[in-house]
């Protein structure tokens, strides 16, 4: 079986105050693996420890944090080891990520063609004619019309979708082997999201490359993804492939994420949702940190944390439902 693009092994990312008296456990035993090809979905509610995940994987984290156990597996070299030279040089060559924003990523003072130049310059040593019809072609790999004239202007210049196919442009510049995706579409009107997902999934197809999509649209996932894995509270509670977490969800906080989507042959009054608040992980509760919501929860659950049970192929989930079966 050939080795994964990316693996994490029970990797922990915790934040610490400036006294480190207080500790928040933002990412607390996450494993996943990843294949060529693949696409690997992470859904769950904000603050459930989904960015952090990513951000780990680049070693961009604040000040605050530290990534404190596991490892971070790319093509089999441990990530959490490595230097931050070393790290520079995977970053934006071999694993990229496209942020929420596309401002964010854009810097407003350099023209497209600039920003999208800069990775292949550093990372290729791209010069010159060759450069420029390099960036030519990323731009109309990304369907943006006019690539000649588009590469001479400014962001400022483009809508919200045309900015976020740029940023998708800079990110598959180099031909990386792994793509993050972090809320890529969520700017983006219903018309135009559609357009984007199509298009990652076309440069996907032509790259084979490994993604992660980080996204709160169980919608989303349904259409991109192989793979899912669900976060709360800073622990992946479920992991399956995506037929079998639509069709046999085996976690309650899972089922509550699929009874909260709007149905488009049911007429209701009222849109269902999950009743309580994501914990506050400075303080969490004891046990299952679902429980407080949970309408399944027992005795056990409230003083017991739940470790992971095999439920099916490639199918585990954390909850105590499944023990012994």
């Amino acid at each position: 079986m050939a080795q994964p693009v990316l693996e994490l092994k029970q990797l922990q990312t915790y934040f610490f105050s400036a006294q480190g008296t207080r500790v928040v456990k933002a990412v607390d035993g996450v494993s996943f693996a990843i294949n060529q090809g693949e696409t690997l979905g992470i859904v769950g509610e904000s603050g459930s420890g989904k960015t952090v995940t990513s951000t780990s994987i680049l070693r961009l984290l604040p000040p605050a944090a530290r990534i404190v156990g596991g490892e971070i597996l790319f093509n089999g070299e441990n990530l959490v080891t490595k230097s931050e030279p070393e790290m520079r040089q995977l970053r934006g060559s071999q694993i990229t990520m496209i942020l929420q924003d596309p401002m964010m990523s854009l810097n407003p003072l350099f023209t497209i063609g600039e920003q999208i130049a800069e990775p292949i310059r550093i990372h290729r040593h791209m010069r010159g004619a060759r450069l420029v019809e390099r960036i030519k072609e990323l731009l109309r790999g990304v369907r943006i019309p006019s690539p000649e004239v588009r590469m001479t202007e400014y962001p400022h210049q483009m809508s919200g979708g045309m900015r976020q196919r740029i940023v998708g442009a800079i990110g598959i510049s180099c031909e990386p082997k792994l793509l993050i995706a972090d809320e890529a579409t969520t700017s983006l009107d219903v018309t135009i999201q559609a357009q984007y997902l199509d298009l990652l999934k076309d440069i996907q197809h032509r790259s084979n490359l490994a993604m992660i999509f980080i996204t709160h649209n169980i919608g989303i996932v349904a259409k991109m993804c192989d793979q899912v894995g669900v976060m709360y509270a800073g622990k992946l509670v479920e992991r399956a492939p995506v037929r079998t977490i639509f069709n046999s969800p085996a976690h309650p906080y899972t089922e509550a994420l699929l009874h909260a989507v709007p149905s488009l042959t049911e007429k209701t009054d009222r849109l269902w949702s999950i009743e309580g608040q994501p914990p506050d992980l400075t303080n969490p509760p004891a046990g299952c940190p679902f429980h407080p919501r949970c309408p399944k929860a027992e005795d056990r659950c409230r003083s017991e944390v739940p470790p992971e049970f095999q439920v099916g192929e490639n199918h585990i989930a954390r909850c105590w439902l499944w023990e012994g079966r």
